[in-house]
Order: structure tokens, then sequence, then C-alpha cells
């Protein structure tokens, strides 16, 4: 198989890794003079390209490939004029290459803030984060496209506690819409080898502890301190199911829980 990675971040490195463990060809796009040599001594096909600036792509890339992972990142700390450029230039690309099936990574961060629980279909496209859905919209344009709305996301180095460590916490009454990064690079295999019935799936572990307890939990596992205090803060009460996807996949989850990264 051959394999293209638009944006090879922390995900697609950690997914292309292995796909080439597997034997498959996989090709990759990078910003970084050190990332490209970091992937090329990977033994992946790297190419640069900022679809920020107007660049011309590598001479030598195929123009066909089996599957598309686009992972070129959609955040609020972008402006709307900066994000409809970025991904016009993404779409230009993409209307130059064939594929069979192509998953774009998008966020939960397209939710609102609610308390109840949200599935893919609980929300208006008016109620949902403009930016994203902007993003979303212009890549679900293309046949044979899967959205995965990915949620908070950990593994490795990522860890929840290191982040709070003797600072205040007010947000750990809310439930943790966590991922582990292991369950991602899992869904994205199968989702390419494996059909899909819809377009749209969230990613997030079947349960929802406190944030709260996820820290404590994550503190005492890798010794990190904990935060200075817990105080009452924006608490609503938001879960974001995946059972779409672990339907459509009969996908069991290595992380059920956010306690268990």
């Amino acid at each position: 198989m051959r394999y293209l990675i638009l944006g090879c971040g922390w995900v697609g490195e950690f997914v292309a890794k292995l796909w080439l463990e597997e034997g498959h060809e996989v090709w990759a796009s990078t910003t970084t003079e050190e990332k490209y040599h970091r992937l090329v001594a990977d033994g992946i096909f790297v190419f640069k390209q900022n679809f920020d600036e107007q660049a011309t792509p590598a001479i030598d890339l195929p123009t066909d490939f089996d599957y598309i992972l686009v992972s070129i990142p959609a955040t609020n700390k972008s402006t709307q004029d900066e994000l409809t450029s970025r991904f016009i230039r993404v779409c230009d690309f993409l209307s130059g290459v064939k594929y069979q099936k192509m998953i774009f990574l998008s966020s939960i961060g397209i939710y609102p803030d609610v308390s109840r629980e949200i599935d893919e279909d609980t929300f208006e496209d008016e109620e949902l984060q403009a930016k994203l859905l902007s993003a979303e919209k212009a890549i679900s344009r293309f046949p044979r496209t899967h959205i995965y709305r990915l949620g908070g996301l950990f593994g490795q180095n990522r860890i929840f506690a290191k982040y709070f460590q003797s600072k205040v916490c007010s947000t750990g009454d809310q439930p943790a819409n966590f991922i582990h990064l292991e369950d991602v690079a899992a869904l994205i295999r199968a989702g390419f080898i494996k059909p899909l019935q819809h377009t749209l799936y969230n990613v997030v572990c079947p349960q929802h502890p406190s944030k709260k307890d996820v820290i404590l939990a994550s503190a005492h596992k890798y010794g990190f301190e904990q935060p200075s205090a817990f105080i009452a803060g924006a608490s609503f009460q938001k879960i974001v199911k995946s059972t779409r996807l672990q339907n459509d996949l009969n996908y069991t989850f290595q992380y059920e829980s956010p306690l268990d990264f």
C-alpha cells in the first residue's frame, strides 16, 4: 500500500512508523528542516510543504495513493482568512492526486461547551465552531473522505498531570473527553482497511472520569507534582460519545478510560 500523510505531526509520525513496520510505502509532508531529516532517516519519503505559503509540490511526488491522512491543523489560533487560504491550498494539492480513501483529523473542539451527551448529529452546523467547521467542509467536498473529530490527545510524553504541576486547576469537575495516541493510530489504520458507513466520527474514550481524577491518577503514576489547589470553575458536563466509530469498526479500545493512560 502507498500512504500519504499531509501535515506529519505527532500523530502522523507515530502512524507512519507503524505503516513502515508493516512494509507499506509512506510519503509525508512537513514544514521544518529538522523533521524532514528525521523522517527521511526513518525511511519515509518526505517533501517540504507549507500550506500557509504558495509552494511548489515535490517534483517526484506520486499522483496515485491508496490512502491519504490529512492532519493539517485548523485551530482557533488562526484567523478565518488564514484558515481559508490554508485549506484552499490543501484542496488544490489534493485535487491533483488519486486515492481510494481519505481521513481528515479534526477536533471535538468544534462542539459548544454544554452540559449534555454529544454525538455526531447533536448540533446543527450553525451551532458548531465556525473555523473548524470551515476546514471540515473544505475537505469533505472530496469523495470517499471521512472526518475523525479527536478528543484531547495524550500518550508518550503527553501526560495530563504534567500541565498542572503546582498550579491551580479550575476545570477538575469537568468530564474528560480524552483519547490515547495508540487508540487514535489503531482507529486510523482500521478506518482505512475496513468499510466506514458514515462520513463523521468522534474519537474519544468510552469512559469519562473527571479531569481531577485523571490529573491525580497520572500524577501518581508518573511522579508529577499535584496541582496546588482545585477550585470551582466552569463545570459544564460535556460528554462526547464515540459509539458510532466503535460500532462501525467493531473496535475495542486499548485505553477504555483516561485513568488508564
